[in-house]
């Protein structure tokens, strides 16, 4: 295997944890490796079950996909799996191997391997299930390098190559308990997250929020949070970024409307923001996964190294079946690149 001696050696170096090994994870890693639109200057490192790869390889040769990588010609850290899976079915074994393959890939991130860590999608049933009570990659990597994460799903339209920004303030918690996390220190916090990531394609980006309640509270009569909380730190925040226009909250049913229009190239959508922030999940990934399904990805800000992953899941109902779509996957390829330079 290929040796690391210098830090221009791992300038193009991407490290990609496989993921959980009953689902699409290794698939789409060999194909967009041989995709011609991967930025031809990335040095693929994976980190998995190098057997399982071999595998894979083989099946896709056999169902007709030709333009993948051999597996020969690729540098791989083996974490060999301890039992046999089978595809669509997570267990602790397979969350056991997901597990320990983005742990050790994130150790060599953080031995200056390399500066860009892929990761391809988890089970977080197979991670409990094997005794690894985090609510996902992101949880893991802000524990594994002691550092505050954000959420932030970016994406290039094809259309006309705007770049489409949504930053969550909060991630994986239930319903009932975003109200309590919504303060005005993590809400300052996350405002400024979005500015800096925005401000690496643009110097004054035009920012939106969008409301929490259902018509972003209508002054009160639809829930307080937005005149007490949220409006209150937003005027705040103003004064300390003069310079940058900031819209909201918008009511969250039309937030999302003139990114759609800026996507697909209206001359209208002039005004469209540069980055959105959503209050919870679920908010913010609706429109995106509606908007931007196939090249959004998942990029988690706030550590050490650049980190990117496809936006979609596991796909357990189609693994094993060879025809999972591998456009989130070049696009976490091409952005952790792009990020890292």
């Amino acid at each position: 295997m290929e040796e690391f001696k210098t830090v221009k050696d791992n300038k193009n170096k991407i490290i990609i944890s496989l993921g959980d090994p009953a689902g699409i994870g290794t698939e789409i890693t060999l194909k967009a490796l041989g995709s011609n639109y991967l930025n031809k200057k990335i040095k693929p490192l994976l980190v998995g079950c190098k057997n399982n790869i071999y595998t894979t390889y083989s099946k896709l040769i056999k169902h007709g996909i030709n333009n993948i990588p051999n597996p020969n010609n690729l540098d791989i850290i083996d974490i060999p799996l301890n039992k046999k899976v089978i595809p669509g079915e997570v267990n602790k074994y397979t969350g056991s191997a997901s597990f320990k393959w983005l742990f050790n890939a994130t150790n060599l991130l953080l031995d200056g391997k390399s500066k860009a860590l892929v990761t391809a999608p988890i089970s977080k049933i197979a991670w409990h299930k094997a005794g690894h009570e985090f609510a996902g990659q992101t949880e893991l990597l802000g524990k594994l390098t002691n550092k505050r994460t954000s959420m932030l799903f970016t994406a290039l339209s094809p259309n006309n190559g705007w770049r489409f920004n949504t930053l969550l303030a909060t991630t994986h918690i239930p319903l009932n308990k975003i109200n309590d996390s919504l303060t005005k220190e993590l809400i300052r916090y996350k405002l400024d997250t979005l500015l800096n990531f925005c401000r690496r394609f643009k110097e004054e980006p035009l920012l939106q929020i969008a409301g929490l309640n259902p018509h972003a509270g209508e002054e009160g009569k639809i829930g307080i949070e937005e005149k007490n909380l949220i409006i209150p730190v937003l005027n705040e925040w103003k004064l300390d970024n003069p310079n940058i226009k900031i819209i909201g909250p918008v009511p969250p049913d039309t937030c999302w409307i003139s990114s759609i229009n800026a996507w697909n190239g209206s001359s209208s959508a002039n005004n469209a923001p540069d980055g959105i922030l959503a209050f919870y999940h679920d908010q913010g990934l609706i429109p995106v996964k509606l908007i931007a399904f196939d090249e959004a990805i998942n990029t988690t800000l706030g550590l050490p190294f650049v980190r990117t992953s496809p936006d979609h899941g596991t796909a357990l109902d189609i693994a094993g079946k060879f025809k999972a779509r591998e456009q989130s996957m070049i696009a976490a390829l091409n952005n952790a690149w792009l990020l890292s330079q």
